[in-house]
């Protein structure tokens, strides 16, 4: 018989209901849904799903094994232990909890009932940061200084729970999340030695819509990241910069290119240019021909990997991609990007 995650599906709202259209059938067997909208658990019925009514009637079939909580982050906690009361595997939604101290309970409530506990940080395997890491993997710009990762939206305006800070509302617990993760993702073994950031609350009053965070990485790496939901003009989604050269992916689809100097930047003619602005050495325009620009590298990426991989471990014990001490450090990173933003000071950190 083919192994698969029997899975119930707690919170049948956006991300739940795409859950059922789109978990690979090879590794995913969904049987379950419920909700607290009776709608929302008629749709799950209309799917060809098993809709109840109740989290309790969801967590007593014995046929599911395995829940995914879609719930509003401020839930996360409450779902995760009584579903690991109840002898379920647990995969929990981004933000895996509110605090470091939250997640800590969940950790220890699961650990105790030995059931397999994850994060779905489903944007490890984004095609656009996957092309980011592989300038830090293999060196393809060089000795690494920079590394940029923003995403501006002109969309504006939240939605539904996301507006309300108690349930863990706001863009910094939605994508901030994400961004953290990626960055530390793409180089594990170096600490964060100082970190700055700025909240702003440009169109909603109560969450964050805009974030600026500043990582000083102890492998001479400073990391950059921000997000707006109200920037009308596109940044590229990343730019790594490194002593031999630039990589920009421009957006999800991976448009961009890698810029190399055709020649050492030392015998290049140190000349005055004479610009709109003045004169300028440092900056005067560079040949056509001393950029050389080639393509980007290709990448695997497969979303499909997380759940494969929690199929794995929870009937041949395999290791988890996504383990419990990372999602800890993404939030031990946000609640520092919270203090910081309040008090307007550089937080220091894992030293």
């Amino acid at each position: 018989m083919e192994k698969r995650i029997q899975l119930g599906i707690i919170g049948y709202g956006g991300m739940g209901s795409l859950y059922a259209r789109f978990l690979p059938s090879s590794a995913v067997n969904i049987v379950a849904a419920t909700d607290t909208e009776p709608t929302r658990v008629q749709n799950a019925r209309n799917a060809g799903l098993i809709g109840y009514d109740t989290v309790d009637e969801l967590l007593a079939d014995p046929n599911v094994n395995t829940v995914i909580l879609s719930v509003p982050n401020h839930l996360h906690k409450e779902m995760c232990i009584k579903a690991a009361k109840a002898g379920k595997h647990v995969i929990d939604e981004k933000p895996s909890a509110l605090t470091v101290a939250e997640l800590d309970e969940m950790d220890k409530a699961c650990k105790e009932a030995g059931v397999v506990f994850t994060v779905h940080q489903n944007r490890r395997w984004d095609k656009d940061m996957l092309t980011a890491k592989h300038a830090f993997d293999n060196g393809t710009v060089g000795n690494i200084f920079a590394i940029e990762s923003r995403l501006h939206s002109g969309n504006g305006h939240m939605h539904d729970w996301h507006l309300i800070k108690e349930h863990g509302g706001g863009m910094m617990y939605d994508w901030g999340v994400h961004f953290i993760d990626q960055i530390l993702f793409m180089m594990p073994n170096a600490k964060i030695k100082m970190l700055w950031a700025d909240l702003k609350y440009v169109l909603h009053d109560d969450v964050d819509d805009y974030f600026k965070i500043l990582m000083k990485m102890d492998n001479g790496i400073t990391a950059h990241m921000e997000l707006s939901t109200y920037m009308l003009a596109e940044s590229p989604r990343w730019i790594v910069a490194g002593d031999k050269g630039t990589m920009v992916v421009k957006n999800f689809d991976c448009e961009g290119s890698i810029y190399t100097t055709n020649e050492l930047l030392e015998k290049l003619p140190p000349q005055i240019a004479y610009t709109s602005s003045g004169p300028t050495r440092q900056f005067a325009p560079m040949s056509p021909d001393a950029i050389k620009q080639s393509p980007l590298p290709e990448v695997k990426a497969e979303w499909a990997e997380f759940f494969i991989n929690v199929r794995d471990a929870i009937y041949d014990g395999a290791e988890l991609k996504v383990k419990i001490p990372e999602v800890r450090r993404v939030l031990a990173v946000i609640e520092a990007v919270f203090k910081s933003a309040e008090t307007g000071e550089a937080i220091g950190l894992e030293q």
